[in-house]
Formats: structure tokens, C-alpha cells, sequence
């Protein structure tokens, strides 16, 4: 058996998957834990609100330097550092909301958080694509992509669902502080260990006889790729919106009713049929994926904003999910096909950035509509990001369709390759 006719798994090791997965729970519990401390501690939904939103805008702020630092020195010397630093700033955090300290610190406490936060989900796609090109072979490389993107967008939609239900029952369990605690020393241990793991040396190798090439940061900042980064942040609303809307929901429900049980039913169905892409033909189009999905998307969620009943919650919560895990796998999918050479962390870290950043803002601006009384207008903001991502798929469909018209104008076309490694 030559080197490219090995598995993925036999180039990373087993260790590799599980360490990747944990790493990305610290970022999956950022937004909604420092969200409960800070309203625990100050007794405040706009500074909690506030704060949550720092976080994010420190994410979207560092993310893009991230991405290309890493791109440029790779992972280990930058993700090293940066769960250090996470960690410590993490573990600080308790520390500045309970300290009686002005707001205007505590907002820049979380910025802080939101700056260091390493990102491991898209350094995860990023190096799995490196070794993807690197170690296997051109015929199998399609469908270990395909598979690749399925799982890390199931991996996604589990930590986004086990985020925030791990922030609420160790907020109930021990106290307001522990979600944030537990956050740090997974970032300060998972962190490190996925940077420091053998497979990050194997996705920064060149092929034999290939010279390293990065193309500029402006071919990052094309329309082809920014449609993909709007429609993440229009995901990101989607989730924001959804989890603080269902929280409210829950509220007024009466007892015996869990925002966090009744966000996991969605997740559950989410990861599943985001694994199950894979077995979809490859004559159905990424672009026609993402109209699809978007669409069960967006429908289900205007069933949810129409739902006046828990039973009715519960059924549109699962068609909710059938409809995200798909449309996150395709866009990350498409985002894998379409990163500039050299380029594949940036691109990956500027989606992911714009997922967390989107659920913080949108998480803020529900619970203030929440709070003021009108849960039903916050039960139909899910809706309105679902429109969003829908409206971008036929966005996408209209700047392929130019692409391709440039490309016939220019000469004859090559045949279109499948729809995994498709340019789309």
C-alpha cells in the first residue's frame, strides 16, 4: 500500500478527531457563557448582551489576522500561543465581572476573549484539506472531501448545541462562573494539544516538488467568496436567533420546559443529515444544495415563528435542523472548492468568524426584543435569517452563471469536474 492509498484516519490517527472536537467547545461556549455570567453577576440583559457582542466582534476582528498568519507560519506557532492566551484571559473573566469593575472593563474583557479565540474548528478544516491534497490520492480525494466537510459541519453543530446546553447546566449545578471556567482549561489543554498534534505537520508539507504559493489576500475578498461569508453570518443569525428566542419561549411555556433540551432536538437532526450529505449524488449541485436546504430552512422556521404551542416548537425545531446541517456542510463544501491557493485558513477562519459574531449580535438584539415583552417578534427572527441565506443561494447562482459565461467568452471549457471539488 503506497502512502496515497492510505485513509485519512491512518494519516491523522484516531487521537486526532476527538482532540479536534473538544478544542472547539471552548468556542462554541464563549458567546452564550460570558452572555450568563455577566447578567448572573450584574443583574443586566443589555450589559450581558453587550458583552456577548464584544466577544464576537473581537472574533470577526482577529479572525481574518488568524487565518493568515497561520497561513503564513502555520498552525502550531500561532494556535500555541493563542490557547494560552485564551485560556488565561478565559480564566480572568469570572474574575473582572465579579469585581464590582465599570462596564466599559468588562466590555473589554470580553473583546479580549473574543481576539484570542483560536478558532479550532476552521484549523481543523484547514489542516484535513492540507492533508487531504498532500497524502491522498487524486481518485479517492472527491469523496474524502465531501466526507471531511460533512463530519466538521456535524462536529459544528454538535459543539454549537453542546456549548450552550454545557453553559446552562454547569451555571445551574455549581455557579454562574463554571461554564467560563471549564471553558478556560479546555482552551488552555484541547487547544494546545490539537496545535501541538502531529497531523499539523503533515498539512504544513509541500508535495514533492511543488514551491509554496499564497495568492493575495485580495482574491480572498472576491464576491465568490464574500457571498459564502454573508451566508455564514446569516447562519450564525439563524442560531443566535433561534437559542435566545427558544429560551423565551421556554419561559412562558411554564415548567418542565428546557430551552437547552428543546435546542438539542434541533442539533440532533441538524448533525445527522449533515452527515448524510455525503451519500447524496453528485450530480446534485453544491449551489442547488444550497437553495434546497436554505429553503427547508426557511420555511420550518416560519412554521416556528407561527407556532403557538409546545408540540408544534418541537416539530418545527426538527425540520429546522434538517434544513442547517445540510446548508452549513455545503457552504463550507463550496468555501473548501474555492479558497485561493495558500489561502485556506483565512477563508476558513473569516466563515467561522462571521458564524460566531452573527449568533452574538443576534443573541443581543433578540433577548432585547425578548426582553421588552414581544416574544413572538423574536420568534420570527429565525425566519428572517433563513430568507437571508436563501436569498444569497440564488445570489451564488447568479455569480457562477457569470463565471461561467466569462469563461465560455474567454475559450473553450474544460468538462465540469463532480460537484466535490467543483469550482462553485
Amino acid at each position: 500500500m503506497t502512502m496515497h492509498d492510505r485513509s485519512l484516519i491512518q494519516h491523522t490517527g484516531w487521537g486526532f478527531f476527538p482532540i479536534a472536537f473538544i478544542a472547539r467547545l471552548p468556542f462554541a461556549m464563549m458567546v452564550v457563557g460570558v452572555l450568563t455570567l455577566v447578567v448572573s453577576a450584574t443583574d443586566s440583559v443589555g450589559l450581558g448582551g453587550l458583552t456577548s457582542a464584544a466577544v464576537g466582534i473581537g472574533v470577526v476582528i482577529a479572525g481574518p489576522v488568524i487565518g493568515d498568519a497561520v497561513d503564513r507560519f502555520g498552525q502550531r506557532r500561532v494556535l500555541v500561543p493563542l490557547g494560552i492566551a485564551n485560556g488565561i484571559l478565559l480564566a480572568l473573566f469570572p474574575v473582572v465581572v465579579t469585581a464590582g469593575l465599570p462596564d466599559p472593563v468588562i466590555l473589554a474583557a470580553g473583546a479580549a476573549i473574543g481576539l484570542s479565540a483560536p478558532q479550532a474548528a476552521a484549523m481543523s478544516r484547514s489542516r484535513l484539506m492540507g492533508i487531504i491534497r498532500i497524502r491522498i490520492g487524486a481518485d479517492h480525494r472527491p469523496r474524502t472531501l465531501s466526507r471531511v466537510m460533512s463530519y466538521e459541519s456535524a462536529a459544528d453543530e454538535t459543539a454549537f448545541v453542546i456549548g450552550p446546553f454545557l453553559v446552562g447546566i454547569l451555571a445551574a449545578a455549581i455557579a454562574p462562573w463554571a461554564p467560563i471556567a471549564i471553558a478556560a482549561a479546555l482552551s488552555l489543554v484541547f487547544v494546545t494539544a490539537f496545535a501541538l498534534h502531529p497531523s499539523g505537520r503533515i498539512a504544513a508539507a509541500l508535495p514533492a516538488g511543488e514551491v509554496e504559493e499564497r495568492a493575495p489576500m485580495s482574491e480572498v475578498l472576491r464576491g465568490r467568496i464574500l457571498v459564502l461569508v454573508a451566508a455564514t453570518f446569516g447562519v450564525g443569525l439563524f442560531f443566535g436567533a433561534t437559542l435566545t428566542s427558544l429560551t423565551a419561549f421556554a419561559r412562558t411555556a411554564g415548567e418542565g420546559v428546557e430551552a437547552g433540551l428543546l435546542y438539542g432536538l434541533m442539533g440532533i437532526g441538524s448533525a445527522a443529515l449533515a452527515l448524510a450529505v455525503v451519500l447524496l449524488p453528485t450530480r446534485f449541485a453544491l449551489r442547488h444544495r444550497w437553495l434546497v436546504f436554505a429553503a427547508v430552512l426557511a420555511v420550518s422556521a416560519g412554521g416556528y415563528a407561527a407556532a403557538d404551542s409546545l408540540g408544534l416548537v418541537v416539530v418545527m425545531l426538527l425540520l429546522m435542523g434538517l434544513g442547517v446541517g445540510p446548508t452549513l456542510v455545503t457552504l463550507f463544501s463550496i468555501a473548501g472548492h474555492r479558497s485561493p491557493v495558500g489561502r485556506s485558513a483565512t477563508t476558513m477562519t473569516l466563515l467561522g468568524s462571521a458564524l460566531t459574531l452573527a449568533q452574538a449580535l443576534a443573541s443581543a438584539v433578540t433577548g432585547a426584543i425578548a426582553e421588552a415583552g414581544d416574544v413572538r417578534l423574536a420568534m420570527l427572527l429565525p425566519t428572517i435569517a433563513g430568507v437571508l441565506v436563501l436569498t444569497l443561494g440564488v445570489v451564488n447562482l447568479i455569480i457562477e452563471r457569470r463565471e461561467r459565461a466569462a469563461r465560455a467568452a474567454a475559450g473553450p471549457v474544460a468538462p465540469e469536474p463532480t460537484p466535490v471539488l467543483a469550482d462553485r
